[in-house]
């Protein structure tokens, strides 16, 4: 399975475009952890899984989605309603609920990744207003794919090319 996860994109609808353009058909899913700025009626809505950010002012999305993709329990929210300014302690919380062990959030603008209790939680970064430690990146989405218990993650830069240094493979446990 491969996904493609993307977040806070502010009203880039061209980034997303060429997302599309570029890997629909290549990934199982594209994902958007919110601040996409998308009206629901949008085309480019329909081709990604997506929630509400808290710049999205369209009531339609969902604040959170759970679905299942090869016998991988996904969750994916915005974050700014779990504090994940502060730590992954209440979104941790909320995948558990859930039974996710795919948990892909925004907000903070800053890629992230941990395994923790056999859960991946991911940030991709903004595409679009990058903070932090990679802001030189210029935005940032990632590439998760999970095949024979491992998942690995390479982060991307705006340009389609791979963040060096920047891809990690972690063990999965049996869920």
């Amino acid at each position: 399975m491969k996904l493609l996860i993307v977040s806070d994109s502010h009203g880039d609808d061209q980034i997303l475009q060429t997302l599309v353009e570029h890997y629909e058909g290549q990934v199982d899913a594209l994902i958007h952890c919110g601040d996409s700025e998308l009206s629901w009626t949008d085309p480019l809505r329909s081709h990604f899984i997506i929630v509400q950010g808290n710049m999205d002012f369209d009531q339609n999305f969902p604040l959170q989605e759970t679905t299942t993709i090869a016998d991988q329990k996904i969750l994916v929210v915005h974050g700014h309603r779990y504090g994940v300014n502060f730590g992954l302690e209440q979104l941790s919380l909320l995948a558990q609920e859930q039974a996710a062990n795919l948990v892909f959030y925004g907000h903070t603008h800053q890629l992230a990744c941990v395994m923790d209790q056999g859960r991946l939680f991911l940030n991709p970064g903004s595409i679009s207003q990058p903070r932090g430690r990679f802001v030189s990146l210029k935005g940032t989405y990632a590439i998760v794919e999970v095949a024979d218990g491992q998942i690995q993650v390479q982060y991307y830069q705006r340009n389609l090319q791979p963040v060096p240094g920047l891809k990690l493979t972690f063990q999965q446990k049996e869920h």
